[in-house]
């Protein structure tokens, strides 16, 4: 199986979701289903970059090359990684090398390799994305995914999408829920610009998620890579 890859690089810590802090490596597989006005990487579906066609054994090869033992773990990540048919190969691969595996997919498209990854991240989008959720098919996934490693993150750039939280919530309250705040300063070059906004605006977020009397059982978190490194890719 060949995949279009985008980037190999790390290692790295992931700055989102349920393994926030978490020293890793990424795999960024190119193609997405969504097309979110306000993508962080729409160099994946948009393109403007040409992905590399790799072999299921060269991508476990250039993994293992730039983790060089300072890494046990690997995130995949896209676009929307869930769209490969062959990823439980990657992912089994991966595995057999000792490397735990992460994905982030937005909950839009099932693929039987969830079912092997260690912890899987389901980000669906909220209305500033101007994208639908299909709420059949991520309480589908849900329910297969039943006793595994998972968790919701919804990204927040308004109060609709604090809104659509809340709903994710009430819909699925045994599941840990992420909100993260959205970063829609992706142009911005100065990093400690980007720090210092993406800050004033993770305030914010804390602030109205102490108010709520709905969201409770939930984890507010900064995009900690954009703290560290602004908009730069590759780190």
């Amino acid at each position: 199986m060949n995949f279009p890859v985008l980037e190999i690089f790390g290692p790295t810590i992931q700055g989102e979701g349920m393994v926030i802090g978490r020293k890793t490596c990424f795999i960024r597989l190119a193609a997405c289903d969504y097309q979110c006005v306000w993508c962080d990487s729409k160099f994946t579906w948009d393109g403007s970059m040409k992905p590399e066609l790799m072999s299921t054994e060269a991508i476990v090869s250039a993994v293992t090359k730039i983790a060089d033992q300072r890494a046990d773990h690997i995130t995949i990540s896209g676009g929307n990684p869930a769209l490969y048919k062959g990823l439980s190969e990657l992912v089994l691969q991966l595995q057999n090398k000792g490397y735990q595996v992460a994905i982030e997919t937005q909950g839009s498209k099932w693929n039987d390799a969830l079912l092997f990854i260690d912890e899987v991240t389901l980000s669906p989008k909220p209305p500033s994305s101007q994208m639908e959720t299909d709420f059949t098919i991520l309480s589908e996934m849900i329910a297969k995914l039943s006793g595994r490693n998972i968790s919701l993150k919804v990204v927040i750039f308004d109060e609709k999408d604090l809104q659509y939280a809340k709903e994710i919530y009430q819909r699925y309250p045994n599941i840990p829920l992420f909100l993260q705040v959205g970063n829609d300063q992706t142009d911005l070059e100065d990093e400690a610009v980007t720090a210092e906004y993406l800050m004033k605006r993770y305030g914010e977020l804390v602030g109205a998620v102490m108010n709520s009397t709905t969201l409770k059982n939930v984890r507010v978190l900064p995009q900690l890579h954009a703290l560290l490194w602004g908009n730069r890719r590759g780190v």
